[in-house]
């Protein structure tokens, strides 16, 4: 078996702050099962500014590893959680008569994930533009609901540029069989191909 993360240093400042993101789970977990909506808000919102910031720190001093990009990963996976229990613990009245969009956006979220185990046998680290420019739409939206309170247009934008995002990641996983981080989207894996 092959070491995914050999010679790679993963002891890096956004790997740290990744792994930040996954400790903080189980704290902000509790308080929003707990019903502790202001200090959930708070952590969720860091969070949320922590993601953008060890992305930009993996990419601006050239720190991005294999290791950091499926610990990222995971941890997005926890702020998504995060954020849907919240929606669903706090803004449930706000997203009820407009549920159908996050429904889909789920469902194909979530059909990305099984693709990816099916083909390659793991949750590849892929951070190809469409799903990076959704999770920060998504984070900004969530920042914005859990702070100032719902707005419709930001979410359709944000949602809807999430399922598209989410689809051009089915197709890239259906087309390459390189998972590696650099990886754009299906235009430029389609690209290579030719």
């Amino acid at each position: 078996m092959k070491l995914f993360f050999k010679a790679e240093n993963i002891l890096n400042v956004p790997n740290i702050i990744s792994f930040y993101r996954l400790i903080m789970f189980p704290v902000v977990l509790i308080l929003a099962l707990l019903g502790v909506e202001r200090w959930f808000v708070i952590l969720f919102c860091i969070n949320l500014i922590t993601d953008i910031i060890d992305g930009f720190i993996a990419r601006k001093f050239n720190l991005v590893t294999n290791f950091g990009a499926a610990l990222d990963n995971l941890a997005d996976i926890g702020t998504y959680v995060l954020a849907l229990l919240g929606v669903f613990l706090f803004k449930w009245q706000d997203f009820k008569p407009h549920a159908w969009l996050l429904y889909l956006f789920l469902a194909i979220f979530i059909i990305s994930y099984l693709v990816a185990f099916i083909r390659f046998g793991k949750i590849p680290g892929l951070h190809l533009y469409g799903p990076v420019i959704a999770g920060y739409l998504q984070g900004a939206f969530f920042f914005v609901l859990f702070v100032w309170g719902f707005n419709l247009w930001f979410y359709y934008v944000a949602v809807g540029w999430g399922a598209m995002a989410y689809i051009d990641k089915i197709l890239v996983l259906l087309k390459t069989d390189d998972i590696r981080p650099g990886l754009k989207g299906i235009y430029w894996v389609m690209k290579e191909k030719k």
